[in-house]
């Protein structure tokens, strides 16, 4: 038996206006379809689409962290200077202020870390209810 081959060998040419094109550009994107013509006939032959959907929980829970993170950062690295400036610290009062901006810089940190810790905790049992 000879196999039939399935080539695609027809045309069909579509106008669409910039705002047309927009839409099905990001209705197109929402799915896991790899090619717009892909895309494009599956919608045509009336085919199922597989859309992809984002989390909305899952979004917020990564804003946050990525704010949390820049807030860890910026704590981390004035912490760094301070050590590095101990390490140029020859006289002893330099030394006791360099232990007073220590003192706060150690104090912002275990906030900020106990801020994720509840954030962590608020996230574990917003998925262990569902």
């Amino acid at each position: 038996m000879k196999e039939e081959k399935n080539n695609r060998t027809k045309w069909v040419h579509l106008r669409l206006t910039e705002a047309e094109f927009k839409q099905l550009h990001r209705q197109f994107y929402k799915t896991t379809c790899p090619k717009l013509s892909n895309y494009a006939r599956k919608v045509l032959l009336g085919k199922p689409v597989v859309a992809t959907y984002r989390n909305q929980s899952l979004d917020e829970l990564m804003s946050e962290a990525i704010l949390l993170r820049k807030e860890l950062n910026n704590v981390g690295n004035n912490f760094n200077q301070a050590v590095k400036k101990l390490h140029t610290l020859y006289q002893l009062p330099e030394f006791r202020s360099w232990l007073e901006t220590y003192e706060t810089d150690r104090n912002q940190l275990l906030e900020k870390v106990e801020t994720i810790k509840e954030q962590i905790n608020k996230i574990a049992a917003q998925w262990l209810q569902s």
